[in-house]
């Protein structure tokens, strides 16, 4: 799967009894993630670290909150570099848990949670809530057919969550546990450089002597001297990208072009060129730009066209 699609931020409330106890799962790593949806529309990631930074008057809490901006854990998971700590986000007198997994929701267990409603972008936020559920299963090893309950499947006869808020966006349960399969599934997509290869002497020399040195010598008449040293450099870089000595008698080992010189020559002479013999219907002309192009794409790494 694509490990960092999204990041996720940690920023952890105060240790309190009622909401951050300290004390590390039971399991050590979360044996199972319990999907949840806050309940409370248009309140973001933001807001409720804010609310249970400062809950006193009950227990609860969950590991994590995610909207349509951002990750957010507020109490540690595991997923960095500190272990996973319970939260209060399953009542331990509701027993679904324990006949399912063999524990405590609360002492094996992530209770992770969807934001939604008001200015949310709910699909933006579906979006990261998979992700963070695939990563999750993806780095210990769990089943998300199998290990991403529900609050309501857990306690139905209180709770409608996470189903309440997937609802909002015509989506199931069944639909958000496929969605993570699938994005365990998912691959980065792999960009492959082209090989740069060397660029064919006779090619850098026609280039210097067509047009590098001519350009030259209409900066020095003109008294440029930012210019003349500029084509003085990229005469020299052509000679290098063909190994071309700089110095009679020395040895020139390759170096590859930079793009900026490849896309100056091109766009700057090339081109033009290209056009005139297009205007022209000279086929041999155009083949001949295109060719001279092609190899300054290649001695800087680029794909031709």
């Amino acid at each position: 799967m694509i490990k960092d699609k999204y990041p996720i931020e940690r920023r952890y409330i105060n240790k309190r009894q009622n909401v951050r106890p300290g004390t590390r799962l039971t399991s050590g790593t979360p044996g199972f993630l319990v999907a949840h949806d806050t309940g409370n529309p248009g309140a973001t990631a933001d807001n409720h670290f804010t609310y249970f930074q400062n809950l006193k008057e009950r227990s609860a809490s969950a590991q994590t909150f995610i909207d349509d901006k951002k990750i957010l854990e507020i109490i540690p998971t595991g997923t960095g570099p500190d272990p996973a700590e319970k939260a209060w986000h399953v009542l331990y007198s509701v027993t679904t848990d324990n006949k399912l997994y063999g524990d405590d929701a609360n002492d094996i267990a992530l209770g992770v949670e969807l934001c939604y409603g008001g200015k949310i972008n709910a699909l933006e936020s579906y979006k990261r809530f998979v992700w963070y559920m695939a990563f999750c299963c993806d780095k210990w090893g769990l089943n998300p057919l199998t290990h991403i309950p529900s609050h309501k499947q857990l306690d139905p006869a209180r709770k409608s969550d996470i189903d309440q808020a997937l609802a909002t966006i015509g989506k199931t349960l069944k639909n958000l546990l496929y969605d993570v399969v699938a994005e365990m599934k998912e691959q980065p997509v792999v960009i492959n450089t082209p090989a740069v290869v060397q660029l064919p002497a006779s090619v850098a020399q026609r280039l210097i002597d067509d047009y590098v040195s001519p350009a030259w010598f209409v900066a020095q008449q003109a008294g440029n001297q930012v210019e003349t040293t500029h084509l003085h450099n990229l005469a020299d870089n052509l000679r290098l990208a063909s190994c071309i000595p700089l110095q009679p008698g020395s040895v020139a080992p390759f170096k590859q072009l930079y793009k900026s010189n490849a896309q100056e020559l091109i766009f700057r002479w090339l081109s033009p060129g290209w056009f005139s013999a297009h205007r022209k219907g000279d086929k041999s002309g155009m083949d001949y730009f295109k060719s001279t192009a092609d190899h300054l794409r290649r001695a800087a790494g680029m794909p031709t066209e």
